[in-house]
């Protein structure tokens, strides 16, 4: 067998991205159907499991990439510690929100929050990083404005619930992009820092009789053990998408998760959808295509 014939069989960089991303993507899709089958369990007490149990999946990949050094070299730093802190203190949030609100029926308001994020990023460049927004980006963000002022006025109050999450998750990546190492060992870093609390807080939980694991059924005992492989799997899956794709590839990708969570909200949890949540989606999906046309355009020009 030539050489040839074995780049041949070997996926490009850019495939294997894809199939990373794509991973990831359906991974954060299908999420809220897991989420459905902790609704028993407290949202506190689930993000508590989340947590601790992504530590030892991050930790076994870091181990496999030979990268444990570089959490001893952060644990060392009291900016990257700190900073670290905060990533984890929002993701911690849009967590708990997210599992609080797939449990009380509200996933609809989980897949508009996901799909108002990219313009939230747009915002926060233009605000704290001095970007200028083209025109298209302002009529992204104003119509993504205006279906959060109709939901507002007509459905009877601020859709709290998908800016919460837009904020939480656009306010974390924002401020992620500081950290100085990569996306898999700050992860690590974030679950190790978030573990202790965390901890803490399950055993006190188990101290009460209060908890789902020790005094639970052993389903209770398995899923919760799961909320590890199903928090920390797709986001390694997409650290190694992003690093392998272009930046506008991830950006057309990203639409695939709260697609996916909208469908199985309509279709699957039977959630209703008024003729005003139409119209703000409406809205919305307008403003991402104008978004994403003017992604592609801009992409062109650079190459």
């Amino acid at each position: 067998m030539t050489d040839n014939t074995l780049d041949q069989g070997r996926m490009s960089d850019g495939a294997r991205g894809f199939v990373f991303a794509l991973a990831a993507y359906l991974m954060w899709g299908f999420l809220p159907l897991y989420m459905k089958l902790v609704t028993h369990i407290p949202a506190t007490e689930v993000v508590a499991h989340r947590i601790v149990w992504s530590v030892p999946v991050a930790a076994i990949l870091l181990f496999l990439m030979g990268r444990t050094a570089d959490i001893a070299a952060a644990l060392r730093n009291p900016r990257t510690l700190l900073m670290a802190c905060l990533t984890a203190g929002l993701i911690t949030v849009n967590w708990g929100i997210y599992v609080w609100a797939i449990s009380v029926d509200r996933a609809l308001e989980t897949a508009l929050g996901y799909y108002i994020n990219p313009m939230i990023n747009v915002v926060l460049g233009a605000l704290f990083l001095n970007e200028r927004l083209n025109r298209a980006q302002m009529v992204a963000v104003g119509l993504a404005a205006a279906a959060v002022v109709l939901l507002t006025v007509k459905a009877g109050g601020l859709p709290w619930v998908s800016l919460a999450l837009a904020l939480s998750f656009g306010f974390y990546g924002f401020l992620r992009k500081t950290l100085p190492i990569g996306p898999s060992q700050g992860f690590m870093l974030e679950v190790l820092i978030l573990s202790i609390p965390a901890l803490g807080y399950i055993l006190w939980l188990i101290s009460h009789g209060q908890d789902h694991f020790a005094a639970g059924s052993s389903w209770d005992v398995f899923i919760l053990l799961m909320a590890g492989p199903v928090t920390a799997v797709p986001l390694i899956c997409y650290a190694f998408g992003a690093k392998l794709l272009r930046y506008t590839t991830i950006g057309i990708m990203q639409y695939i998760g709260p697609t996916l969570i909208f469908l199985i909200a309509v279709f699957w949890f039977k959630e209703p959808f008024s003729t005003v949540q139409f119209v703000a989606f409406a809205l919305i999906w307008a403003g991402l295509a104008i978004y994403t046309w003017s992604s592609l355009v801009e992409a062109r020009k650079k190459q």
